[in-house]
């Protein structure tokens, strides 16, 4: 059995450490000042301290993306809306430290109390995916859609990972909020309600679920880009497409090719090869199972001693389940490094700072959303909740 293989630097694995931006991989996300200094030997004790201090008021969540030197101090891991729900399970909690990205601690400010503060460590850990739908670019999209004739027939549906806003723009039209793990009940949820569905920011996870899961044709996906007059799209293709996808894509998940699947299966004869629903098309229908984070985690862990893995997602949580399972052979399904740089800006030294502003009575970088915005995107959120 052979040790997990650490894949190759790039130039843009830099980005994980906070320097620079990519214009790429990182839409809308803006990283200003210095990196913060390496982490010192006395920051493990100082958060330790800290932590003990804070006591009971305390709740740190961490993403499943986070460093190891992060989630070691993590009252609970998980997805992101996992972690807004166990945000939410502890009204005890007064200070709610989310190790993850933007995004997510706007759905823990809107699904926590109102005496409870939500606080993300860097207010440049954003989300290229979420950045890539803003609410003004929805609403001219609604509109195109409404002069074509057919927003009275359409039911928007967001991934959790975009904005605060919107999640509202879906509550107010009706829609729902999905996840990749219920993404096939709330597509078909909405079908219930509609003829057609928009379906916001991600279109790799609309279309994989579309096709795969539902039984559509790729021809029954139309694909709109917000930078485009009415989407790229004409009057006659919006009418005839039964998903209107949005052109979005996680920088991470996007990354991974089906050169990817094609070398692993060379390289490891037998391998499985695992993959989030994120990643395009051609390489989900190229793989041997699909899913989400919890997916992944739950299939290596049922998996035979012996077996050979080549996962798609992000680094950090490959690298950690490979130390998890020594008796399975777990690899990184791209040759190059694959963070998702900006929930890597969530290091050690910015949680420490965190928690000593806390221990002191401040409160830094709270995460808050208007209570228009909250109650219209908790309405989307209430109604994934409530799906059968």
């Amino acid at each position: 059995m052979t040790g997990f293989i650490e894949p190759a630097p790039t130039q843009t694995a830099l980005l994980l450490l906070g320097r620079g931006a990519d214009a790429d991989s990182e839409l809308g996300v803006d990283c200003p000042g210095e990196l913060p200094p390496p982490s010192a030997p006395d920051l493990v004790e100082r958060a330790r301290a800290a932590k003990e201090t804070l006591g009971e008021s305390l709740f740190i969540l961490g993403h499943h993306y986070q460093r190891d030197e992060v989630i070691q101090f993590a009252d609970v891991t998980g997805d992101s809306f996992k972690l807004a729900q166990q945000a939410a399970a502890r009204p005890d909690a007064e200070h709610i430290v989310f190790c993850g990205v933007h995004f997510m601690a706007e759905s823990a400010d809107i699904l926590t109390g109102d005496h409870q503060r939500v606080i993300l460590p860097d207010m440049a850990a954003g989300c290229s995916m979420a950045d890539m739908a803003t609410a003004s670019q929805v609403e001219q999209c609604w509109e195109d859609l409404a002069e074509a004739g057919i927003a009275e027939t359409t039911v928007p549906m967001t991934y959790m990972n975009s904005s605060a806003a919107i999640k509202a723009f879906v509550g107010r039209e009706g829609g729902v909020v999905c996840t990749s793990s219920n993404a096939e009940r709330a597509l078909r949820w909405a079908y219930e309600r509609g003829e057609k569905v928009l379906f916001l920011p991600d279109q790799h996870l609309g279309r994989n679920t579309a096709v795969r899961q539902l039984g559509f044709s790729l021809d029954d996906c139309a694909l709109y880009n917000p930078h485009k007059p009415n989407g790229g799209l004409t009057v006659e293709e919006l009418r005839e497409a039964k998903i209107i996808l949005w052109k979005g894509h996680c920088s991470v998940h996007g990354r991974f090719t089906l050169d990817c699947v094609e070398e692993m299966r060379k390289r490891t004869p037998g391998v499985n090869i695992l993959v989030h629903p994120e990643c395009t098309h051609e390489v989900v229908a190229a793989s041997d199972y699909v899913g989400s984070t919890e997916y992944i985690i739950k299939t290596l862990d049922a998996a035979e001693p012996g077996s050979a893995w080549a996962i798609g997602t992000e680094l950090n949580l490959v690298r950690r389940l490979a130390n998890a399972h020594p008796d399975k052979e777990i690899s990184f399904l791209d040759r190059t490094v694959c963070y998702c740089s900006t929930m890597n800006r969530i290091d050690l030294p910015h949680l420490v700072w965190s928690l000593e502003e806390l221990v002191a009575g401040r409160v830094p970088n709270q995460i808050t959303v208007d209570p228009a915005t909250a109650e219209h995107a908790r309405a989307a959120l209430d109604r994934m909740l409530n799906l059968p």
